[in-house]
């Protein structure tokens, strides 16, 4: 751990704990995540960020000395089996420890409450490269199970197959999660809503960032359905796996960048949800790169804008221009 790690003091009980009756609790999102920093051999940030939001729900930012997609992750802890969204961007545990970290925070929790078969389910918001590549440093694990990345991995899973758009309930004994199917940023997203702490876990479909949408008609009902959702249930914050703009209205970091100072926060509202699908509808009909003021849309890439892209990003890396 660092000193970049928080912490929660409470008591050792192995009594069953109730996810129901203070829900959503009140955790602290008072953090300054790690951002990289302007010299990569003089950086000195952890290789994982650790951040007990309270004391049953853990958030994890990969460093962007290790990885410039700087992932979040999260831990959630029930009575029977914790659950580890993503495994973030890097493969090599020398680099990314993230076996070593979660053994860890398991390790401690059990200590503060001892019980028999505790379980890990690793699973995914979605497939990309950047959310799975540690999933290997798990897969002699006891007691684990990886959940693949592919789309009917995932369905068959949880059961989503059944219902993928009504949801289902995962439960991790008294902690019971509603996962949603939200395809659009790519096949196999999907939503986590935890009623404990009111958060909706959004993967690479809602964040203040760049939206990549591989699927437009599968993007606009997603959200469409999220919007729907946040109407009928208490969420406290919309949590997604980056952050990508910076705390300038409409100004984004560039692609790849290792060093974000005066980044947005990473947490976003129920009326920023509602925006993002507001602004999807707007240019529903219109393909290419639509700025708003907490993220931007990406309606389809083509030759053209991927290069732009890649091209601002390989400039800033280059020293050529500077936010």
């Amino acid at each position: 751990m660092s000193d970049s790690t928080s912490t929660s003091t409470i008591s050792t009980t192995d009594a069953a704990i109730d996810f129901l009756t203070a829900a959503p609790v009140a955790g602290s999102l008072e953090v300054r995540w790690i951002h990289g920093a302007p010299n990569r051999r003089a950086a000195t940030d952890p290789a994982i960020q650790v951040h007990a939001y309270d004391e049953h729900t853990v958030i994890l930012r990969q460093s962007k000395g290790v990885s410039s997609e700087a992932p979040f992750m999260f831990l959630l802890f029930g009575n029977d089996r914790a659950l580890l969204l993503d495994t973030g961007a890097t493969a090599d545990p020398q680099r990314f420890p993230l076996r070593e970290t979660v053994d860890g925070l398991i390790g401690d929790w059990l200590t503060r409450h001892p019980r028999e078969g505790y379980e890990l389910v690793v699973a995914h918001t979605h497939g990309h490269n950047d959310h799975v590549a540690g999933d290997a440093q798990f897969a002699d694990r006891p007691s684990t199970t990886v959940v693949a990345r592919e789309i009917a991995a995932v369905h068959a899973f949880f059961g989503l197959a059944e219902r993928p758009e009504q949801g289902v309930d995962f439960d991790l004994g008294g902690r019971v999660l509603r996962l949603l199917a939200t395809p659009g940023h790519h096949a196999a997203s999907i939503t986590v809503y935890d009623p404990w702490t009111g958060i909706l876990f959004t993967g690479d479909t809602v964040l203040p960032g760049r939206l990549y949408v591989q699927d437009f008609p599968a993007f606009t009902a997603t959200m469409e359905r999220l919007v729907s959702f946040a109407g009928t249930h208490r969420v406290t914050h919309v949590f997604g796996c980056h952050v990508e703009m910076t705390d300038r209205p409409g100004a984004d970091f560039p692609l790849g960048a290792p060093y974000q100072p005066g980044e947005a926060a990473p947490q976003m509202t129920v009326e920023q949800l509602v925006a993002v699908r507001d602004a999807a509808l707007s240019v529903a009909d219109r393909p290419g790169i639509h700025g708003f003021d907490d993220f931007i849309i990406f309606h389809g890439m083509g030759l053209g804008n991927t290069a732009k892209l890649i091209g601002r990003g390989l400039a800033h890396r280059l020293g050529l221009i500077r936010l």
